[in-house]
């Protein structure tokens, strides 16, 4: 076996997520300064976009520009040629396999089965760069992405170097040589009570044993010739032996087989440490990226198809606190519905960082609130996202208070969980959050409920942060005057109103900038459960 040369292919920086060793590093290391938790996940429903097995949505989430730029590209190459979904998705039982043949040698005291898990690991090891070779190789032409130049150009160099070829050659005469085992001799000495004392193996064969009888070798007279024929029938190893005698036997079959590939056992975990196990390590790390490119390129795919509008967003520093968004859906809708979702303009501006959106039920308050959660969600994991145009900051932390049912209500109530949860929330909440609140305080009585959010609104401008408010306490809409009049001289950012439209009585879907106007919601409310004076009259007569 050949020593170590410096054959060793600088891996440290192959990611398909992360343009650098140092990004990388700070990922590894949870140095990530963005927060994506469960959570909000699950209040977006994230999980239902995007089934993840190895990874979560916060384990990629960032608000690094250069990140974002960098994982843009890597989608457009997924998008562009599908065949790398495949691709990258056949890598994964290699990889597996690898995982768990490292686990299974370390688990491993015998250093002959270790030895056959090395070999095997090798075996893996070069057929998936051989896969990779035959497959990502033809394909690396098309490439644009710096991650799918950069990883052709790293298999390249493995598939092309001349210690690979080396190893293969070697690896097929070693495994060649284990493959010829098909049985060993064995000589037993007995005691004086003709119990077996002790055993070592005369030969390595590469024939099996026949089963038979001693009469029937005797009625052949080929005894020289059928020396692989058994006197008695054969039996299952370790049946009606005691434990020493399994013992015994199996520790002359260890080292027989060790004392015949001892040198080469040496040698070959060499190869193992010092190349294989580097030249692996980097493959194993791609896996939960690989899992979160196919079924991010899987979901992208889906939107199109339903004819959600797509697009890469345009990255601005965080410090600006951009977001404008034209003709923005949200994927959960366009992904469960099979009509045409209602696009939506939105923009975070200078007259508007906190929205408070007031309007009917089921008039698309909740929907945009999600959309704009999940366009920062989609941005910052490098996807498009559902709009036509789109301009955004990136934010360090989406914050979400949705309606979460009956949860820690016996010993606070209701109206006590919530002021729990939205405490938390101003514990950790910056400028650079974003802030989702849908239907919050609306457990109580409107004039408690406008009193406490009015008091909630209040804090966050003082924050600064961006944020949505979804209600349906009229009163805090209109307060949204009286309460930029206290804050913004004080620096606190401008908070402006939303309306769910209505059109001719029916819902639009349609969010516009205006004055809400509560009195048009409480007829439609009662239009649609036919307590509108008409409708009662019409009752009343029949």
């Amino acid at each position: 076996m050949a020593e170590k040369t410096n054959e060793i292919i600088d891996t440290s920086d192959i990611s398909l997520l992360y343009p650098d060793a140092d990004s990388l590093r700070r990922h590894s290391l949870g140095e990530e300064v963005a927060r994506l938790s469960q959570i909000t996940a699950e209040q977006l429903e994230l999980y239902f976009l995007m089934d993840l097995k190895s990874c979560d949505f916060g384990s990629f989430y960032t608000c690094d520009p250069e990140v974002i730029l960098y994982r843009q590209d890597t989608f457009e190459d997924m998008t562009g040629n599908p065949e790398l979904t495949q691709i990258l998705l056949k890598m994964i039982p290699f990889l597996n396999d690898i995982t768990e043949l490292r686990r299974m040698g370390s688990d491993s005291a015998a250093s002959n089965e270790s030895y056959l898990y090395s070999i095997t690991e090798v075996e893996l090891y070069t057929s998936l760069l051989d896969h990779l070779r035959d497959n990502l190789l033809p394909l690396a032409p098309k490439f644009k992405s710096t991650a799918f130049r950069r990883f052709a150009e790293r298999i390249n160099a493995l598939t092309a170097s001349e210690y690979y070829k080396n190893i293969n050659a070697q690896l097929k005469e070693l495994t060649a040589r284990v493959r010829e085992i098909k049985s060993v001799t064995i000589g037993v000495n007995f005691d004086s009570q003709l119990r077996a004392d002790r055993a070592g193996v005369l030969s390595i064969n590469n024939e099996y044993f026949k089963s038979g009888e001693l009469l029937d070798k005797m009625l052949r007279l080929d005894f020289k010739s059928d020396e692989r024929t058994c006197i008695a029938p054969l039996v299952a190893f370790k049946k009606g032996q005691s434990d020493n005698q399994q013992m015994a036997l199996a520790n002359a079959f260890n080292g027989a087989i060790n004392d015949v590939f001892r040198q080469s056992i040496r040698s070959w975990k060499k190869v193992i440490q010092h190349y294989v196990l580097e030249n692996t390590d980097f493959l194993i790390r791609l896996m939960p990226e690989i899992e979160f490119v196919t079924k991010a390129t899987e979901l992208l795919l889906k939107l199109k198809a339903k004819g959600c509008p797509l697009c890469h967003p345009e990255i601005r520093p965080i410090a600006d606190k951009a977001f404008t968004a034209k003709g923005l859906c949200n994927p959960i809708v366009s992904m469960k519905l099979d009509v045409p979702v209602i696009p939506n303009d939105f923009t975070f501006d200078k007259d508007g960082m906190i929205y408070v959106i007031t309007g009917p039920n089921r008039g698309g308050k909740s929907v945009i609130t999600c959309a704009v959660g999940i366009a920062f969600v989609m941005a910052q994991l490098g996807l498009p996202v559902c709009a036509d145009e789109c301009v955004i900051s990136p934010c360090d932390e989406i914050f979400t208070h949705f309606p979460t049912g009956s949860e820690d209500t016996i010993d606070k109530g209701r109206l006590g969980e919530e002021c729990s949860r939205l405490s938390v929330i101003f514990e950790e909440v910056t400028e650079d959050s974003l802030v989702l609140l849908d239907e919050a305080l609306s457990s109580t009585g409107s004039y408690e409920g406008a009193y406490i959010a009015s008091e909630v609104l209040q804090g966050f401008s003082m924050v600064k942060c961006r944020g949505i408010f979804t209600t349906h306490l009229h009163d805090l809409a209109a307060s949204v005057d009286r309460i930029n009049e206290t804050c913004q001289p004080k620096g606190g950012v401008k908070i402006d109103n939303l309306v769910a439209a209505i059109q001719e009585g029916s819902r639009s879907f349609k969010i516009r900038r205006a004055k809400p106007d509560g009195k048009s919601y409480a007829r439609d409310i009662a239009e649609k459960y036919g307590l509108s004076i008409d409708k009662i009259m019409d009752k009343i007569k029949k």
